[in-house]
């Protein structure tokens, strides 16, 4: 069942933390090069609404495969290894980070854009461009202790 667990756990990661580096370090410079800020809030809120429901999905897929593995394997939290700990403390992050872009900033850029204030729609974008980019670096700190960890702590 581990194995299941881990190929959940994994293909999780890679659609949240690889769409974020996606959209924030190759697709983000080209909209924002190529497009007027209509068309740039507009096409942004289609992106999200598009993607939000797969950070969803590994949202709930994160924890419950993470703690079914801790569980299945040291039985305990007090057992498990400190890059473990690291790990789920990232996560945990990263998870109050994405429920903050997308029960605020999103909403008032939805808000924003259906109402055609532009102004208001950029703040909200630039939030959410901030903090797509923390989640981002802390995903790939993440996946170095996830890889690395047990060789580096």
């Amino acid at each position: 069942m581990n194995s299941l667990y881990i190929a959940l756990h994994v293909l999780s990661v890679v659609v949240w933390v690889g769409g974020m580096v996606f959209a924030h370090r190759f697709l983000r410079p080209v909209v924002a090069a190529q497009l007027e800020p209509p068309q740039r809030l507009r096409l942004w809120v289609g992106i999200f609404s598009n993607f939000f429901p797969y950070v969803w999905a590994a949202i709930i897929v994160l924890p419950a495969t993470g703690y079914a593995m801790i569980f299945s394997i040291w039985q305990s939290m007090s057992l498990v290894p400190l890059y473990i700990h690291i790990m789920n403390g990232l996560g945990s992050l990263m998870i109050v980070i994405f429920l903050y872009v997308y029960f605020v900033p999103f909403d008032k850029l939805k808000i924003a854009v259906s109402a055609e204030n532009w102004p208001a729609g950029g703040e909200a974008l630039n939030r959410i461009r901030f903090l797509v980019g923390v989640n981002s670096l802390l995903g790939l700190l993440v996946i170095v202790v996830a890889s690395g960890g047990r060789f580096l702590l």
